[in-house]
């Protein structure tokens, strides 16, 4: 197959991850409150099944929680989607060069991608050229009998495994940040919740 994979950047507006499986399934990058809207109402038909153990809070805690656009979506999320389209969704890890694939267990016909940063989701596609519109992009492949999307996915992994040599990605375990006026630090995303008060009212920045 002639192409590249490129990654298509999505906004940083929370929402990343709804925008970015907005992209490559219908290549509409403003569907977070549709999926939104989408996920809670799944999860509010099977209380049974998205109980207070799988999804870390109660049932109608959660719907609440994930209609707010403030909230980052992740692996919850992903697998409600899967079903939702009919497709998997492969999720490459920048940092450990890992693929968690949603939906292989329904043995859909079809797959997306996804990049993500340790921070961040964006969207991955393949394209005729380096630089060619997002017209061009191919977003959409089909899954063969090996469950494999063929040389599409060596071509995804070997892009995965260049940005991970380039460190586009956040450890989020060991990064610091540094406050702009006083420049007092912390590291990690951990211990940032002791700071909360402190890091809203000074300006920080995310230190390499």
């Amino acid at each position: 197959m002639e192409g590249v994979v490129v990654r298509r950047v999505i906004p940083s507006d929370n929402s990343c991850l709804f925008n970015a499986v907005g992209y490559v399934m219908d290549r509409d990058q403003n569907k977070a409150a549709e999926l939104r809207q989408v996920i809670a109402a799944t999860v509010a038909s099977d209380p049974e099944k998205y109980n207070e153990a799988f999804l870390g809070k109660p049932n109608a805690e959660y719907c609440t929680w994930i209609l707010d656009s403030e909230k980052w979506g992740g692996a919850i999320e992903l697998s409600i989607l899967v079903d939702y389209y009919g497709r998997e969704i492969a999720a490459y890890d920048i940092q450990t060069t890992r693929c968690d694939l949603y939906g292989q267990e329904s043995n859909y016909s079809e797959r997306v991608m996804l990049i993500y940063d340790g921070l961040h989701y964006d969207a991955l596609a393949m394209s005729p050229v380096e630089g060619a519109p997002e017209e061009f992009d191919q977003t959409i492949f089909a899954v063969e009998n090996n469950r494999s999307i063929g040389p599409v996915e060596g071509l995804a992994v070997n892009f995965i495994k260049d940005q991970h040599r380039k460190r586009r990605f956040t450890d989020t375990a060991n990064f610091t940040l540094r406050c702009g006026v006083c420049q007092i630090g912390v590291i990690g995303q951990k211990v940032i919740p002791k700071y909360l008060v402190f890091v809203l009212t000074h300006r920080i920045r995310t230190l390499s």
